[in-house]
């Protein structure tokens, strides 16, 4: 009983194996008993039809792989099948040379059909079939095989350094994960020791085919000694049948040998880029193309137009061809439609992304149809000119470059309509009329003008839009005229610069930093972010974009800011004015330009002394009635600055220049609000007119 225990447990153990792991010992016994032990002809017909069994089946999975590594056990089962080929052979000539006296079927009925069948019981055509197998199988395949294996295994060593180091930047990257970079590099020495292998496999077929040459010769001399010598048989009786056993035997074992190299052939030779096997890679590069079908199908059918040839033979697969290409057109054709309606299905209806977000540009222009229209595409490619060169002399001016000015198709707005959109809101509207002129005077009511009335909407002028024809009687009246689209560039223009502060953002401030970096590297590095943000820096610059100073004598707004920036502790009003008042130079020239004595509005001493009092008490405002008094004194100065031809310039002291800019930036726009540390020391001030006498 405790035997029996012991026998059933090592079947247990036995059973809880994989069967997989026994294929492999079994596979080396039953080489070995073929090597060893005589075989009987039906167990011989078994072993070589398993061989050509086993041969289809790799050449099958060699053509479905989509990958090498799919397959990277080729090599093993190459000299596997080696192995099981020559004990094959080693068995059929123990057999043929025991039992060949006895006839044909004495080595049994596999060797028999291929030497009786195939090649017709001919012996000399069976040799010569067996001596094209084995160039075929020698000199072109397993050669071919093993130069792409030999190049291939050099290529992918040389090649492993690239490939770790790009699996290496991937993970550092964040691409990939920890995982899937062993998967990786485990892929990369799989397929060195891949190509390695299979060069060394190659030589196995190689060996295979020499040895198939020298059985047969071996065969033949032997079994022709054995049957005159041992049996008695006469010479050409002895080479008839040991002749047939033998090249039957041969072609049983090279045709099996033939199929594993073109496995091995196929194996090595794909591409495999694309995860297709072979035969799809075949259909879809070669019979995916109409045009060269249909071209083949007309030199084919030229061919069988010539006399002599077989015409019937040539103009059937001319007409299949051509057949062909048609369906091929026609499917193909089917496929486009069909891929472009999934297209559109995909992108407007099943799948909606970040992509399909249309944030706001940060300046567009909407245009009507008309100005798309082809009979005003000259005019259209100049308008795009126009806006090039405003784009450059905003920032010729003010030192920065805009963002671009996006043009808008808006099939909604009449014909010669347009709008100023910033950040998608409406500043401003026209109309023009693309040809015809614009005339503007400030007298045109006294002039008759054959046209269109209308008010000019930059500076809300009376206007007429005339013909072109009529140019010449505008200009002898001395009238301006104007082209259409400088219409829509002087709108632009006047939106633009008045909304400097608004389009001056972050990633403004952050390019000009960029810009600054390339020019003055030290006052960067000192500046941000040691001393200040750049959010603080961008606010600073707005302030002054906000009052049209420009920022292009950058160098000095930076070193003023890493003077007194620690001081005043990020306070952007403080700072402002510190850097107005270090500019001074610049703002002087830009309102008074070289006017050594300058003319300008100032402040009654009581008015400023109740600002200042306003300016001391926390919390408090300016009353609604006194601020209406002081806006009405300011516009009652500017016509007086006007008619004296002066700056509309207000010069106040340096504590209430904040508070009266507030006041009338947006009351009285025209006028500019400046304190007497922002003028030139060399310039000599005048106050013509005083805000507040009448108040006090």
């Amino acid at each position: 009983m405790r035997k029996l225990s012991i026998l059933l447990k090592f079947f247990n153990k036995i059973n809880n194996m994989s069967l997989y792991s026994l294929f492999t010992p079994s596979l080396i016994l039953m080489i070995l008993s073929m090597l060893i032990l005589p075989l009987p002809s039906f167990v011989l017909d078994l072993f070589f039809t398993f061989n050509i069994i086993v041969s289809i089946i790799i050449l099958i999975v060699s053509m479905f792989v989509t990958d090498v590594l799919s397959f990277s056990s080729f090599p093993i089962v190459s000299l596997f099948s080696t192995l099981l080929r020559l004990s094959l052979n080693v068995a059929s000539t123990r057999v043929i040379l025991l039992n060949g006296h006895m006839g044909l079927y004495s080595a049994g009925h596999v060797i028999e059909s291929f030497g009786v069948f195939l090649i017709g019981g001919n012996f000399f055509i069976g040799i010569i079939v067996f001596i094209i197998l084995i160039i075929i199988n020698f000199i072109v395949i397993t050669k071919g095989s093993g130069r792409i294996a030999e190049v291939g295994a050099r290529f992918i060593l040389d090649a492993m350094p690239g490939k770790q180091m790009a699996i290496d930047a991937d993970l550092n990257a964040g691409i990939i994960s920890e995982k899937e970079a062993k998967k990786r590099r485990m892929n990369v020495y799989k397929e060195a020791d891949f190509y390695g292998s299979m060069d060394g496999s190659s030589k196995f077929i190689r060996g295979d085919a020499i040895a198939g040459i020298i059985i047969i010769i071996v065969n033949i001399i032997g079994g022709l000694i054995v049957g005159m010598i041992q049996h008695n048989m006469s010479f050409l009786q002895a080479a008839q049948i040991y002749s047939i056993l033998t090249i039957g035997d041969g072609l049983a074992a090279q045709i099996p040998s033939l199929v594993i190299s073109i496995a091995s052939g196929v194996l090595l030779t794909r591409i495999g880029s694309e995860k297709i096997n072979v035969s799809e890679q075949i259909i879809s590069q070669i019979f995916n193309n109409s045009q060269v079908i249909f071209l083949s199908g007309i030199v084919f059918s030229m061919i069988g137009l010539i006399p002599g040839m077989p015409n019937f033979i040539f103009l059937f697969f001319s007409i299949s061809l051509l057949i062909l290409s048609w369906y091929l057109y026609s499917k193909n054709n089917v496929k486009k439609s069909f891929s472009k309606i999934e297209n559109i299905k995909e992108n407007k209806i099943l799948i909606f992304s970040w992509n399909d977000i249309q944030f706001e540009y940060l300046i567009a222009l909407e245009l009507s149809s008309i100005f798309f229209q082809s009979a005003y595409q000259d005019k259209h490619d100049y308008l795009l000119k126009k806006i090039y060169f405003l784009r450059k002399n905003i920032a010729k001016d003010f030192g920065f470059l805009i963002s671009d000015i996006h043009l808008i198709h808006n099939c909604k707005l009449e014909d010669g309509q347009y709008k100023i959109l910033i950040k998608g809101v409406e500043h401003g509207c026209g109309h023009i009329f693309l040809d015809k002129l614009l005339v503007i005077n400030n007298n045109i009511s006294t002039v008759t003008i054959p046209g269109i009335q209308v008010k000019e909407p930059v500076f809300d002028l009376p206007a007429f839009w005339i013909d072109s024809n009529n140019k010449e009687i505008i200009i002898k009246k001395k009238l301006l005229i104007v082209k259409p689209i400088s219409v829509i560039i002087t709108h632009i223009n006047k939106i633009i610069r008045k909304n400097l502060y608004d389009l001056f953002g972050f990633q403004e401030t952050q390019q000009l930093l960029d810009r600054i970096s390339q020019i003055y590297p030290r006052l960067v590095e000192c500046l941000i972010p040691n001393i200040i943000s750049v959010t603080i820096l961008q606010n600073i610059l707005q302030n002054l974009l906000y009052e049209h100073i420009s920022i292009k004598d950058i160098r000095t707004i930076l070193e003023t800011l890493i003077k007194y920036g620690n001081s005043m502790k990020n306070d952007v009003d403080k700072l402002t004015n510190i850097i107005r008042i270090a500019l001074r130079n610049f703002i002087t020239q830009k309102f008074f330009l070289n006017a050594l004595n300058i003319h300008v509005i100032g402040l009654s001493p009581k008015i400023e002394c109740i600002l200042l009092k306003i300016i001391n008490t926390k919390g408090s405002q300016l009353e609604p009635l006194f601020s209406e008094k002081l806006i009405k004194q300011a516009k009652l100065s500017i016509v007086i600055q006007k008619k004296n031809k002066s700056p509309l310039v207000l010069l106040v002291r340096p504590e209430l220049r904040s508070l009266l800019v507030k006041l009338f930036i947006t009351s009285v726009p025209e006028l500019t609000v400046l304190s007497f540390l922002e003028i030139s020391e060399n310039r000599t001030i005048k106050i013509v007119h005083t805000i507040g006498r009448s108040l006090e």
